[in-house]
């Protein structure tokens, strides 16, 4: 129970700023704030990416417990500085101290759930309440930052966190029992170092390509260029470390690949659908942060309802990869048709409960799969990397749809985009491209889907390694 308090702790965090987007922006920049959106949720995914390799090997090395409780502790500190912040470029550093504690709240936590996993337990059923968590998370979150917002008070939504962190290091520490099974090696600094500059480049080369700088300017081919090297000496340095953050025998593996690659275009599409939908309904529809945030209440529900029925109807993994982006793209699609100002709002509600479902078949379940296919020696590494792959995902979608908006806006106006928008027709249809990209991603994710080769298994038997699929 400790332990989906908190993910829920995670999810409440990645999505109470959604809805109070609007608020911080006009309160520390109200003239080029908007263009700076994509970063709040960059700088956070993007710390979060680079230390769950990290995390991972940390896990394997030193015991879960111990690496969760710190995740936890620099979460809070960084949740207590984003609070203080009087700039956004202040609130955007912070926003990574807090994203290097994030990035241990939801992989370490599903570390300690599996060590906490006793020989026949039923995955489906503990998924299935995993679903519900993180519904009540996704629904709580943002109408509570709307509710901190609409009050002039947007800084509560990171003072919020410290009593919940507390109440979770307090009760991991007693509560909180994992046999320490460790095998102490040393950290592959170099490697994370490397994953850090392939991914940091990756998001620049995305926010600043054809706005900031021409894509053919000789900035953004050197970052460009950075970027092929540092991958390519990534994997050469995993390939010769003793203990690589991110072993190439997990890549080698189809199931374990294939996870990794729905992850991350899962990832993309999800943050860039969430945050670009409040602003939507706050800037074109003049809805109010609080009211906003409800909005996703509608998501959640279709969400938990797949949480509820996940231990129920026993879906194969592939049918339920399926079902899931195939639901997740057609609402994401529909999404981009009823984002006009004369849209009824019931109607993007009801197509908020299927973007639920399909979410919902999803969350959790590439984890399973990943876990079941990786040995039990590298499942704290395995685990995290499918986090890796998310928060990759999320950092560069939210910065790539967020340029895609201020691109496709600015192509219509001949105008940078500002806190209010002008030309709200051009604003709206701005949008549409940015949904219509989303559910693209998410096709495409279908397809990897349709190709992935997995073991069906009902019960997970602890200690024992887990064949991978051939």
């Amino acid at each position: 129970m400790l332990c989906l308090f908190t993910i829920v702790l995670a999810i409440l965090d990645q999505n109470i700023v959604s809805s109070a987007i609007v608020p911080i922006v006009r309160d520390l920049d109200p003239v080029h704030g908007v263009e700076h959106v994509a970063w709040l949720v960059a700088a956070f995914a993007l710390a979060a990416t680079v230390v769950l390799p990290l995390y991972g090997r940390l896990c394997d090395s030193f015991g879960a417990k111990p690496v969760w409780l710190g995740a936890v502790g620099v979460f809070l500190v960084g949740s207590v500085l984003c609070g203080a912040a009087q700039s956004m470029e202040q609130l955007i550093a912070f926003r990574a101290v807090q994203g290097v504690g994030a990035g241990g709240l939801m992989s370490v936590t599903m570390v300690v759930l599996a060590n906490l996993a006793e020989p026949g337990d039923d995955r489906g059923r503990s998924g299935g309440i995993g679903g519900l968590f993180a519904g009540f998370g996704m629904a709580i979150g943002p109408f509570i930052g709307g509710l901190f917002a609409d009050h002039d008070n947007w800084r509560g939504i990171f003072y919020v966190n410290v009593p919940l962190g507390l109440v979770v290091i307090i009760g991991g520490l007693f509560v909180i029992r994992i046999p320490r099974e460790t095998t102490r090696t040393d950290l592959d600094l170099p490697g994370a170092g490397l994953a850090a500059a392939f991914a940091a480049g990756l998001l620049l080369v995305c926010e600043w390509g054809g706005q900031r700088y021409p894509w053919i300017s000789p900035q953004i081919l050197g970052l460009a260029a950075a970027c092929v090297i540092s991958l390519a000496l990534f994997v050469w340095r995993e390939s010769v470390a003793a203990h690589p953050v991110l072993p190439l025998s997990l890549l080698r593996d189809r199931t374990i690949r294939g996870s990794y690659v729905i992850q991350l275009l899962i990832g993309a599409a999800m943050i860039g659908a969430m945050v670009h939908l409040m602003l939507y309904l706050q800037v074109a529809r003049g809805v109010s942060a609080s009211d906003s945030g409800l909005y996703l209440a509608f998501m959640a529900a279709g969400l938990a309802l797949s949480g509820l029925t996940a231990g129920k109807i026993h879906l194969a993994t592939r049918t339920a990869l399926l079902l899931g982006t195939a639901c997740a793209a057609v609402a994401i699609g529909a999404i981009a048709l009823f984002v006009h100002e004369g849209t009824s709002l019931w109607a993007l509600r009801g197509v908020l409960v299927l973007l639920g479902v399909g979410f919902g078949q999803l969350i959790g379940r590439l984890i399973t799969v990943v876990q079941d296919a990786a040995p039990r020696h590298q499942l704290g590494v395995a685990t995290t990397g499918i986090r890796f792959f998310q928060s990759m995902g999320t950092a560069v979608g939210a910065a790539a749809v967020g340029a895609v908006l201020a691109r496709v806006y600015q192509a219509r106006t001949g105008e940078a985009l500002a806190s209010h928008p002008g030309a709200m027709s051009d604003f709206v249809v701005s949008l549409d491209v940015v949904f219509v990209v989303a559910a693209a991603v998410v096709l495409l994710a279908m397809l990897v889907s349709a190709r992935l080769k997995v073991t069906e298994r009902s019960v997970a038997t602890k200690g024992e390694p887990v064949p991978a699929a051939a």
